[in-house]
């Protein structure tokens, strides 16, 4: 187990590696000049030169790759084109408000889609567990943001029990508000999000109660439910595990796109607005910072699946040995 945390750890460095040379070349390759962002219409041809020498862009891309990566590996990402400030610093206090909108939207969509999944998986027979069945599938086919608007209309417009937008300028130091500001788009990201888990949960549901060991359980003696608790909740919970991994990821990359329709203060707006400005450092800050996150989600679903499962644990022995 030692040397499979090892390789994975290794992975997940290489992983940082190859992301950051991706996205530094994406982003050099998009039209525009983060230069001109600095400048007024109608600057000349040496003002523009200028410009580039300030920010560094007028620097071969190899030099300015290995400024970067040294960058990283003091935990800096640099200073922003357009507003001189530190990105890292900017970037934490954006993430008071994406990852409590991500972990409470999370955490909804699990509450309502697990129940709802073993539902539609132990009725399937039945008129609402084809019902269940049927819009679960329709919630995938969904926008999140057409979700967002629809709320907003609701509850905003028409019932004016929530606010249709914005963040408290004091963050956190009256959490009521900050709630009632994320209600909308944590049931947003949720709504979305839970329909494509039910998905996963039934049908990890449905190859619990049709296997062979659960029958022969109750064949046993054993009741239904001491049955499910004893055999089909671990059964089930190993592939669920690594897809819950995957909707953690992306629900907060889902989180960072609904900030914009609720005009939220965190790393979505902070993404558009560094991208209308082609200001790389920022850009690059916010998508690091994510593909991080989303690498650290999928390294600690692989591990909990491991715990979880005897099977897997004994298979990476065999491989270490």
């Amino acid at each position: 187990m030692t040397l499979y945390l090892l390789r994975r750890a290794a992975f997940l460095i290489v992983s940082l590696i190859l992301a950051s040379v991706v996205l530094f070349l994406l982003l050099r390759l998009l039209p525009g000049d983060p230069a001109n962002s600095l400048l007024s219409v109608g600057a000349t041809p040496e003002q523009i030169a200028a410009a580039r020498h300030q920010i560094g862009t007028d620097r071969p891309l190899p030099e300015q790759f290995a400024t970067w990566l040294g960058q990283l590996a003091t935990l800096d990402l640099g200073t922003s084109f357009v507003s001189t400030l530190p990105v890292g610093p900017e970037i934490a206090s954006r993430l008071v408000v994406t990852v409590p909108l991500t972990l409470l939207a999370f955490l909804l969509a699990v509450v309502v889609a697990v129940p709802v999944g073993y539902l539609a998986a132990r009725r399937a027979d039945r008129w609402y567990g084809a019902l269940l069945n049927g819009a679960s599938q329709l919630g995938l086919a969904v926008p999140v943001f057409w979700v967002g608007m629809l709320l907003v209309t609701a509850f905003a417009l028409y019932l004016r029990v929530l606010p249709a937008g914005g963040f408290p300028q004091d963050d956190w130091a009256h959490p009521a508000d900050a709630l009632t500001s994320l209600a909308l788009p944590v049931v947003t990201v949720a709504l979305v999000m839970s329909a494509s888990l039910t998905r996963y949960v039934r049908s990890a549901a449905v190859d619990v109660l049709d296997s062979d060991h659960l029958r022969t359980f109750r064949a046993l003696g054993s009741s239904f439910a001491m049955a499910m608790w004893r055999h089909g909740l671990r059964n089930a919970a190993v592939p669920v595990i690594s897809v819950l991994g995957i909707e953690l990821a992306t629900t907060f990359l889902g989180a960072v796109v609904v900030e914009n329709v609720f005009a939220l203060p965190g790393l979505g707006s902070m993404l558009a607005k560094a991208i209308a400005q082609h200001d790389y450092p920022v850009v690059q800050g916010v998508l690091f910072v994510s593909t991080f996150a989303v690498l650290v989600i999928g390294f600690v679903a692989d591990l909990a699946q491991r715990l979880v499962d005897p099977r897997l644990r004994g298979a990476v022995s065999r491989r270490d040995r």
